[in-house]
Formats: structure tokens, C-alpha cells, sequence
């Protein structure tokens, strides 16, 4: 899972497209607090 973000994040960067660089690095940030907060709520 993590060598396809990986992939995706190099060919974004070599197509020099950095706005969709950073919408895809929000986007993968968002997963991440939503994965977070879900295993909190999980732990009560």
C-alpha cells in the first residue's frame, strides 16, 4: 500500500504538477487523522 502512494507521490512530482501534488498530500493527511480518530473512538 505504501510503494503505491510512493509512486504515485514521484510521478506527480516528476510531471512537475505540484497543485495536485498538494491536493494528493492533503488528501493522505485527511486519511490519516480520520484513521487516528477512528482508533480513538475504537479504544473508549
Amino acid at each position: 500500500m505504501i510503494k503505491i502512494f510512493r509512486n504515485i507521490r514521484r510521478r506527480l512530482l516528476r510531471e512537475n504538477r505540484f497543485t495536485r501534488y498538494l491536493i494528493y498530500a492533503i488528501g493522505e493527511i485527511i486519511l490519516v487523522v480520520i484513521g487516528i480518530l477512528i482508533a480513538l473512538q475504537i479504544d473508549e
